[in-house]
């Protein structure tokens, strides 16, 4: 999965700002994303403290670019540009403060195209990552939120099996409108990680085999979906063993063009969403990467503040390539 990732990016190398430059788990995924020639990371903060973690941690930042917020030549420019991005929000001394802090330096940054993408929250909260791009990048014209997906990656002896999870992080109990926007941006997103997208839109009914109000919510997304001419197949509401097993697609819904071979599945809710991933990962011995923030105009995702280098490392990758 990764080495198809960074094939793309050596070909179309991407900058990526890292907003906890101090941090030695980003120190030590900077470097090896650098030395690896894989992204052109940016590391924020004041260069010497930055060296000096570096050195601490024994790993080498030589060519990569720091960028100190309290330092920076542009620092009036950037304030300027969000006074007018939150106009009769947050007027120049709020903007001056919030710019202060690497959350919203960096995302401005990619407001301001000087970089592609940004990977944060090593130590910041999930909240703290979000807000900014949501007030700066904002939304993809035509979405109203963001949501997230989980790649899904478990290497056996016939190959590789991949699958897209979605939204499992963000939206607790997403309305049919919002399923909708799920489905098409996880669809989006499984493209980037060469899956051909077959979307389930799962429920506990099959097809009217259940009733209930959430059943009613996944059926009516999926007539929505079905209405949009999609390049991609899409159907529901169908039981997870219907989407996934092919004896069980014959029984239960042998008409579908999805049930039995979907790869990317939808779920009506963050319980679902978040149990299901959960149990993929622990039981079924799957590497589950994300959450992946979906529906922004720029790529910026979230890191686990429990997270390890190798994870910062193949979340940078991961983020780079949606770029």
């Amino acid at each position: 999965m990764f080495e198809n990732m960074i094939t793309k990016l050596k070909a179309n190398k991407r900058k990526l700002v890292f907003t906890e430059g101090l941090d030695p788990r980003i120190i030590e995924a900077a470097s090896r994303l650098h030395k690896d020639g894989i992204l052109a990371p940016v590391l924020l903060g004041n260069p010497d403290q930055v060296a000096a973690a570096a050195k601490e941690c024994g790993w080498s930042i030589d060519g990569i670019e720091i960028i100190d917020p309290l330092n920076y030549a542009d620092f009036d420019t950037m304030v300027a540009q969000m006074v007018e991005l939150r106009k009769g929000k947050m007027d120049e001394v709020a903007c001056r403060e919030a710019l202060s802090k690497s959350n919203y330096f960096g995302t401005m940054l990619v407001k301001m195209g000087l970089a592609h993408g940004l990977l944060g929250g090593a130590t910041y909260s999930t909240a703290d990552t979000v807000r900014p791009a949501l007030q700066l990048v904002k939304t993809r014209p035509g979405n109203k939120i963001v949501s997230s997906c989980f790649i899904m990656n478990r290497e056996t002896a016939n190959g590789t099996e991949k699958y897209v999870l979605a939204d499992c992080a963000i939206n607790l109990f997403p309305t049919e409108d919002e399923l909708v926007e799920i489905a098409v941006e996880t669809a989006r997103s499984a493209k980037a990680f060469d899956v051909d997208p077959k979307v389930a839109m799962l429920s506990y009914s099959t097809m009217g085999s259940g009733k209930g109000e959430s059943v009613d919510k996944v059926h009516n997304a999926t007539e929505k979906l079905k209405a949009m001419n999609l390049e991609f197949p899409v159907d529901g509401e169908l039981q997870f063993d219907a989407a996934f097993s092919s004896d069980v697609a014959k029984i239960k819904c042998p008409n579908s063009p999805v049930a039995g071979q979907a790869n990317t599945f939808i779920f009506p809710d963050i319980n679902a969403g978040n149990i299901g991933y959960k149990i993929a990962q622990r039981l079924g011995g799957f590497d589950a990467y994300g959450p992946i923030l979906q529906g922004l105009n720029a790529p910026i995702n979230d890191l686990s503040r429990g997270c390890n280098a190798e994870e910062v490392y193949k979340m940078a990758i991961i983020t780079a390539v949606l770029g």
